[in-house]
C-alpha cells in the first residue's frame, strides 16, 4: 500500500492515479481542496481501485502517525511513501519574501517530508519492511530560482541532502529513498504562486522546447517505487526535459 501527500492535485494526482493503475492500494493527503480529493476518490473507486483520502497537514508533527494509522487500519501495511505535497510561497526576489513564507516553505516542503520519513523508517525497522520512500524535488534545487523563489530552491536542495543521506542510512535493511526533480509542469502551482502563465515564460529555457504533463513526472515517481528500481537507492532522479 502507498501513502502520498497532496495526492488530489498536479503531479501528486497524477502519482495516485498511475500507481492505482499499477496495482497499488493507494492513501492520499490533502490539505484545502476538499472537492478536488473527492472527486479523484470517487473517480478511483469507479475505476475499481482501493484508495482513501486523509485531510491534513504535513508540517503538523501529529500528522504523519495519523496518516499512517488510518491508512494501515483500512488498506493495510505500508510499503511506499510519496512525498508530494509541497509550495513555493509567491513568486519574486528574496529580499521581499516574508517570514512567514520562509517558514511555510520549509515547514511544508522540508520537515513534512523528514516527519513522514521519520515515521516510516520507525515503522519499518520494527517491521522489517523492505519500503520505499520517493521525495519530490525540484530541478530548482541546483538552478536556485533566481528572482522567482530562491527560498523554494534551498528547501528542495535540502530534499536532495536528504535523501541522499537518508537512502545510505538505511539502504542494508533494504529501505530505499530516492527523489524525483521535475522540471516545470503544468500544474496549478503556478497559479498558486502569482503568476498562472509561468509555463509559457519559462519554455524557452528548457532544452526540449516543452512543457512536462504531470502523468510524465508520475512515471518516474512509479518507477522507484517498482521492483524494476530494486537497486536504485540515494538517487535524485532528474525528468526536466534536458535541465
Amino acid at each position: 500500500m502507498l501513502l502520498v501527500t497532496g495526492g488530489s492535485r498536479g503531479i501528486g494526482a497524477a502519482i495516485v492515479r498511475l500507481a492505482a493503475a499499477r496495482g497499488w492500494k493507494v492513501c492520499f493527503s490533502f490539505l484545502s481542496d476538499h472537492q478536488a480529493a473527492e472527486s479523484l476518490l470517487r473517480e478511483l473507486e469507479a475505476a475499481g481501485h482501493e484508495a482513501r483520502m486523509l485531510r491534513g497537514d504535513v508540517a503538523d508533527e501529529a500528522f504523519p502517525r495519523q496518516l499512517f494509522d488510518y491508512a494501515e487500519a483500512t488498506l493495510g501495511p505500508v510499503q511506499g511513501v510519496v512525498n508530494n505535497a509541497g509550495i513555493t510561497g509567491p513568486i519574486g526576489v528574496f529580499k521581499d519574501t516574508s517570514i512567514g513564507t520562509l517558514r511555510r516553505t520549509l515547514d511544508v516542503n522540508l520537515m513534512g517530508t523528514m516527519l513522514l520519513s521519520r515515521e516510516a523508517i520507525r515503522r519499518w525497522e520494527n517491521t522489517r519492511t523492505q519500503g520505499r520512500i520517493v521525495n519530490l524535488s525540484s530541478i530548482a534545487a541546483t538552478l536556485g530560482a533566481p528572482g522567482e523563489y530562491v527560498h523554494y530552491a534551498a528547501s528542495k536542495a535540502a530534499i536532495d541532502a536528504f535523501t541522499t543521506g537518508l537512502g545510505k542510512e538505511v539502504a542494508a535493511k533494504g529501505i530505499r529513498v530516492n527523489a524525483v526533480a521535475p522540471g516545470t509542469a503544468y500544474t496549478d502551482i503556478h497559479a498558486a504562486a502569482g503568476e498562472p502563465d509561468r509555463p509559457s515564460r519559462v519554455v524557452a529555457r528548457v532544452p526540449a522546447a516543452r512543457i512536462a504533463e504531470p502523468e510524465e513526472i508520475a512515471e518516474g515517481v512509479v518507477w522507484l517505487l517498482s521492483d524494476e528500481a530494486s537497486y536504485v537507492n540515494a538517487t535524485v532522479l532528474r525528468i526536466a526535459g534536458g535541465l
